[in-house]
């Protein structure tokens, strides 16, 4: 089992996002409102894109919000 965290220091939006490989949760917080949004199921691969991609804000709106099951 391993969590992976990262502090996404160059996006307007998010804030900071935490990945459980073994549950395969997502729990992403943004900046604006400093919520937190848990998301499960999330592969890996997505964790990875996620964490390297040009904008992170972006990102979650197209590709996470709309695949995976949310909480709040």
């Amino acid at each position: 089992m391993s969590t992976y965290a990262h502090n996404f220091v160059a996006s307007e939006a998010v804030s900071r996002a935490t990945y459980d490989d073994t549950s395969r949760i997502l729990t992403i917080t943004f900046r604006d409102d400093g919520k937190s949004y848990t998301y499960y199921n999330v592969p890996s691969s997505v964790w990875i894109e996620f964490t390297h991609a040009s904008s992170a804000g972006r990102y979650v709106q197209y590709r996470i919000k709309p695949y995976y099951s949310l909480r709040r």
